[in-house]
């Protein structure tokens, strides 16, 4: 019951953040978090201030460190642009290593944590999702993110620790890396970008343009200006001319990349089978999904023609229990499904079987327009000197 009513309350503040919902309960709650929203925007300004000014220092760990991130939370895409950035510089002759702080990975359990405080034992090796042969860690353990990128990239290397310092050094002396990429890393400080690759999801650039809790804004808009480049993603491949204006305003002479989210296949959960994307068009299907930004996903499966019959939203990141899992499938066969589909982030967290056939949407970055300021940005890395 606890957890159902903390479920609800999560999803109430996060229709709030995303101007969901309406009504008098809203604007109290919304008026709240604007003034929360203020104090977070003073830290932020003052954090990067502090960096700027070198009171806080960034470590250089003697390689080319490439930062992917985004101003906002959750549903830019991120993953598979950081897939893409690590194959092109593997097959660029790189020894690419991904550094992840592992969201909603698995932690230590605090004893050990207070023992080792209290001992002054030093802390422990970053986690190892993959050494670049073998997956070494599942989803629960390593994060939904880190999971999925190092099963998608043989021969690259992707470690988990909140201190990417500690994990930067880790894979230079483990593994030989000479090129670090920092997942979901625009606000990690401590460690220097030589390219900053800022993500902007097109559909819902800014959110409402306020900072946390009140908007979907970690820091200001106008601190894209430290970016090197610009992904705009899931773009239509329709230019958006106040988008840009408003981008170049902080930034002229933003060097803009504009990229889609390219579906390829279903691919079955769990198993082994794989069915072509015109499976979709007439299939009557139902769609489960975790994640921050839902309606790109179904609307991905509407515009290859199935009719959805039943739609499960969760919170991003939910880790699904048996119950609800097995309540959507129940649900999706009640309401006469031919299958259900879900996200390759949400196939990672399910490890049940199904009495109804279970397949995740595998998709890929496809550059639009501005490849050759990706092929440029590939080069400053790969001509870069070690810093």
């Amino acid at each position: 019951m606890a957890s159902q009513y903390r479920n609800r309350l999560e999803q109430f503040a996060v229709d709030v953040i995303y101007n969901r919902r309406k009504g008098k309960r809203v604007f109290l709650f919304a008026s709240l978090l604007n003034v929360l929203s203020l104090i977070f925007t003073g830290i932020v300004k003052l954090r990067l201030m502090l960096y700027e000014k070198r009171f806080f220092r960034s470590h250089p760990l003697g390689c080319t460190v490439v930062v992917v991130g985004n101003l906002t939370v959750g549903g830019t895409g991120k993953t598979p642009v950081v897939e893409k950035l690590a194959k092109t510089l593997t097959e660029r002759g790189r020894n690419v290593a991904i550094l992840s702080r592992g969201y909603k990975s698995k932690g230590e359990p605090f004893y050990k944590h207070f023992l080792r405080w209290m001992l002054h034992i030093d802390e422990p090796p970053p986690k190892v999702v993959s050494d670049g042969n073998s997956v070494l860690l599942d989803s629960e353990m390593a994060g939904d993110e880190p999971y999925m990128l190092a099963k998608n990239l043989p021969g690259v290397v992707v470690l988990v620790d909140k201190n990417r310092v500690k994990a930067g050094r880790y894979a230079i002396r483990h593994f030989g890396t000479d090129t670090l990429i920092l997942d979901d890393g625009y606000q990690y400080m401590p460690l220097k970008g030589r390219l900053n690759l800022l993500l902007i999801d097109k559909t819902n650039p800014f959110g409402n343009e306020c900072l946390l809790p009140r908007g979907i804004l970690r820091e200001p808009i106008s601190h894209l200006r430290r970016s090197s480049c610009i992904f705009l993603t899931k773009s239509n491949g329709h230019r958006d001319l106040a988008l840009e204006a408003k981008i170049r305003r902080y930034k002229p002479k933003a060097e803009i990349i504009e990229c889609c989210h390219n579906p390829q296949f279903l691919q079955e959960v769990n198993g082994d089978r794989r069915l072509s994307l015109s499976r979709l068009k007439g299939a009557r299907i139902a769609a489960l999904s975790g994640i921050a930004m839902p309606e790109s996903f179904e609307q991905f499966l509407r515009s290859y023609g199935a009719e959805l019959l039943y739609v499960k939203r969760f919170l991003d990141h939910h880790r699904f229990s048996p119950e609800e899992f097995e309540a959507f499938i129940q649900q999706s066969r009640v309401v006469g499904a031919d299958f259900a589909v879900t996200t390759e982030k949400d196939a990672v967290r399910i490890s049940q079987k199904a009495d109804l056939p279970l397949y995740f949407l595998r998709m890929e970055i496809h550059i639009l327009e501005g490849q050759e300021s990706f092929e440029k940005a590939i080069d400053r890395v790969c001509f870069a000197k070690q810093s």
